[in-house]
């Protein structure tokens, strides 16, 4: 089984091919055509919400499924618009803050769901939240690492991370932090934030992609997969950049004893 940095850097060169192919599967083809055929048709947060089928979908794609039940909670985000003063930006979790950007029924009334951007953004997201829920069958780590991949747009302060349990994982492991951190107040858990880790180059890919590695790496050293290190044969693979990224991802569908 390939560890935690193999596994995402597998999947990050592979990047819309791997997506691509997740699009393909009959569960995920079909939930997407529902919501493509109907989702123009919902013209307020509430008829969304009450769209058992269309809000399933929604709440998967922003990362939100854990929170399905909390349809007052969604709602009032959905209709409280965008921007740092919003109901979203208030409650300090990216998630929320992109699906409020995304359905901005506050400044686009009904038409809000005809936008090809909401859509297409939608779709996208959706595509990815299921990516990463398959490799996470695999190795959590590498998952985890491709959520704050996909999240780091998204944070613009200390407070984003602490709002996250994932995202706040990934910055405890990465820099090796006791989990008693959580029980510091919590704008002293800001500062630590905010001294260990500069948020705004989050923007900057070489910067992320060096925390990135640098999480992986020591998720890899708290969890090892399949002893101390990969297989030599998966470890050679991994370590050749012509190698071809459809094998390197069947290699780790592969589950032990399989064929």
């Amino acid at each position: 089984m390939l560890t935690a940095t193999q596994l995402y850097n597998a999947v990050t060169r592979a990047g819309s091919n791997y997506a691509g192919s997740v699009a393909t599967e009959p569960s995920v083809e079909q939930q997407t055509k529902y919501f493509l055929d109907n989702i123009g048709k919902v013209t307020s947060a509430k008829q969304l919400v009450n769209n058992s089928r269309l809000y399933n979908y929604v709440m998967n794609a922003f990362g939100l499924a854990n929170n399905l039940n909390a349809k007052a909670l969604i709602t009032k985000v959905l209709e409280g618009g965008s921007g740092a003063n919003s109901f979203a930006a208030s409650l300090n979790d990216p998630r929320y803050s992109a699906l409020a950007a995304a359905f901005n029924f506050k400044a686009n009334g009904a038409a809000t769901t005809t936008s090809e951007k909401t859509q297409q953004t939608t779709v996208s997201n959706f595509y990815e939240q299921t990516v990463e829920n398959n490799i996470g069958q695999q190795n959590q780590g590498a998952q985890m690492a491709l959520y704050f991949k996909r999240m780091a747009s998204q944070i613009t302060s200390p407070y984003n991370i602490l709002g996250d349990k994932t995202l706040l994982n990934v910055f405890e492991t990465a820099f090796n932090l006791p989990t008693t951190l959580s029980l510091e107040s919590i704008d002293m858990q800001a500062k630590t934030v905010g001294q260990f880790l500069n948020i705004s180059q989050l923007q900057n890919p070489t910067y992320l992609q060096k925390f990135i590695e640098r999480f992986t790496a020591s998720y890899d050293a708290k969890n090892p997969t399949g002893g101390t290190s990969a297989p030599p044969t998966i470890a050679m693979l991994v370590s050749q950049p012509g190698i071809s990224q459809n094998l390197l991802l069947s290699i780790a569908n592969l589950r032990q004893g399989g064929s």
